[in-house]
C-alpha cells in the first residue's frame, strides 16, 4: 500500500537534486584541478625560464668580469714589456757614453770628440726609429697646425705665405700620433 502521506515525486526531485550537486561538486573540483595544473604547468615553465635566463645572465656577467681582467692585465704587461724592450734599446746607447766619455777622457783632438758624438746621436736616432718613432717634417714645407706650431711669423717675400722658413725644435710622432708639434717660423706676407 501507499503511504499516503509521502509524494514519489517529491523524493525523486530531492534524489536529482542530490545527484545534480554530486555531479556539479564533481565537475568544480575537476575544474578546480584543471586550473590548478595549468596554474602549476605556466608557474613550472615561467621558473625554469627565470632559471634558465638567470644562468645566462650570470655565465656573462662571469664571462664580462673574466674579459675585464684579461684586459688589464695584457694592458699591464704591454705597458711593462714594451717599457721594457725600450729601456733593453736605450741601455744599448748609455752603454756607448759611458764608453765614449772612458775613451775620450785623455783625447786633445776635438775631430774625434765630435765624431764619437755623432755616431752616438746616430745610434741613439736608429735605436728611436726601431721603436716607431719619426720626425716631423718642417723646413721648406706648407704650415699645417696639426703638426707645427708657429712661435714666430716673419714677413718676407723669399718664400710663399704660410711656409715654414726655419725650424726651431724638431717634432716627432708615433705613427699617426704627434708627440711633439715642431716649433717653427712661418713666412708671412710683408
Amino acid at each position: 500500500m501507499k503511504n499516503p502521506f509521502k509524494n514519489e515525486n517529491i523524493t525523486e526531485s530531492i534524489d536529482e537534486l542530490k545527484d545534480e550537486q554530486t555531479e556539479n561538486a564533481e565537475e568544480a573540483e575537476a575544474a578546480e584541478d584543471t586550473i590548478t595544473e595549468s596554474d602549476t604547468s605556466e608557474t613550472d615553465k615561467l621558473k625554469s625560464d627565470y632559471e634558465t635566463l638567470n644562468n645566462q645572465y650570470m655565465r656573462l656577467a662571469a664571462d664580462f668580469e673574466n674579459y675585464r681582467k684579461r684586459q688589464d692585465s695584457e694592458r699591464e704587461n704591454l705597458l711593462r714589456f714594451g717599457t721594457e724592450n725600450a729601456l733593453i734599446k736605450m741601455i744599448e746607447v748609455l752603454d756607448n757614453f759611458e764608453r765614449a766619455e772612458k775613451s775620450l777622457e785623455n783625447v786633445e783632438d776635438i775631430e774625434k770628440y765630435k765624431e764619437s758624438i755623432e755616431l752616438l746621436h746616430k745610434q741613439v736616432t736608429e735605436s728611436l726609429t726601431k721603436m716607431g718613432l719619426e720626425p716631423i717634417e718642417a723646413q721648406g714645407q706648407e704650415f699645417n697646425p696639426n703638426f707645427h706650431e708657429a712661435v714666430m711669423q716673419t714677413p718676407t717675400s723669399e718664400y710663399p705665405e704660410h711656409t715654414i722658413i726655419a725650424e726651431l725644435q724638431k717634432g716627432y710622432k708615433l705613427g699617426d700620433k704627434v708627440l711633439r708639434a715642431s716649433l717653427v717660423n712661418v713666412a708671412t706676407a710683408e
